[in-house]
């Protein structure tokens, strides 16, 4: 229940943001690369938390470099600049 719940949270506004950005069009094949990319991103972070709790035989390192990870991800987001939607003025 809680995983479909998370999936209602995410997906129509991922849904969305693509569609506004690369159109009706062309949003379909570029929503499926993204979620293509997340599951191998998430399959690669599961082989290498594995490998290391083979390895060191704690999963303290992995959820350290996570969360390293997750605050670069959270500073590079804020130099996201936002487009300004101005409508457009018709000449006349």
């Amino acid at each position: 229940m809680f995983y479909g719940l998370d999936w209602v949270a995410t997906v129509p506004p991922t849904v969305r943001i693509t569609t506004d950005v690369f159109g009706s069009r062309d949003a379909p094949v570029v929503f499926g690369w993204v979620v293509a990319g997340h599951q191998l991103g998430a399959a690669f972070a599961a082989l290498g938390a594995g490998m290391l709790r083979s390895t060191l035989g704690t999963y303290t390192v992995a959820t350290m470099i996570s969360g390293g990870l997750c605050v670069i991800g959270a500073l590079l987001i804020l130099r996201v600049n936002r487009p300004s939607f101005a409508p457009a003025v018709a000449a006349g």
